[in-house]
């Protein structure tokens, strides 16, 4: 069996006295949507913001291609091919959409290859591309999502991660923005998801790791999850 894309091993990481989570471990093999789950609070943002180079890592590891990458500084790892869209958007509310996306690519140097990529994005989001002059703050939560998408797509990632893309969008936006993570895998693009909505997750997932408390509970393939009785119970309203 070949080596992860991401492997994460005993993770632990504090913020000053408090624990943000204490025993993480997970795999992202190449080429699979991968779902981190757990209910508000689990751990799952804090596991994404530490793989990003967000915030310091405490214990444990974080290994990309075999190298180790946790500690590193956000631009390195964004470098290395990982990017994040992150819960809230984080967008440049002032600048303009084309703005925002341009920022994603920060990381190239290659004047060609940031267009390729921009004409890329507004392929993906057409309303992106009718909406590129205008101020990221005047967008709808959906078309604001979109534009953190794209931001993080900016970069050309190997790993691309996403943090709860569903929380406050409509169904139906909810529903093309998992339809627009399809396409993306499928065109090879490895997925790690973090998402509230199990059920949702566990429907477009290869695999899953379940959060509780700061420690991984449960690991195995989607399908082995969305059948497991505690799973059930505590998410998927059965019993």
């Amino acid at each position: 069996m070949s080596a992860p894309l991401l492997k994460i091993d005993h993770l632990e990481v504090r913020y000053g006295d408090l624990i943000g989570v204490s025993d993480v471990s997970l795999e992202v093999p190449e080429g699979s949507v991968v779902a981190l789950l757990g209910s508000n609070g689990g751990g799952k943002t804090t596991v994404l913001n530490a793989i990003a180079g967000l915030i310091p890592v405490h214990a444990g590891s974080i290994e990309f291609r075999g190298q180790e990458i946790g500690g590193g500084s956000a631009f390195s790892i964004v470098r290395k091919g990982l990017a994040l869209s992150p819960e809230g958007w984080r967008l440049f509310v002032q600048q303009s959409v084309e703005n925002n996306l341009r920022l994603g690519a920060t990381p190239l140097r290659d004047r060609a290859r940031v267009a390729a990529l921009l004409e890329r994005v507004y392929e993906i989001f057409p309303k992106l591309a009718e909406r590129r002059g205008q101020r990221a703050g005047t967008m709808s939560g959906g078309e604001r999502q979109m534009l953190a998408v794209g931001r993080a797509l900016m970069s050309d990632p190997k790993l691309l991660m996403l943090d709860e893309p569903s929380l406050g969008l409509a169904p139906a936006v909810v529903e093309s923005m998992y339809e627009t993570f399809g396409r993306l895998h499928k065109e090879g693009l490895t997925i790690l998801l973090a998402e509230q909505s199990i059920e949702l997750a566990l429907e477009v997932s290869d695999f899953a790791t379940v959060l509780q408390v700061g420690k991984s509970v449960l690991s195995g393939t989607a399908a082995a999850l969305a059948n497991d009785p505690q799973v059930q119970r505590a998410y998927l309203g059965a019993g």
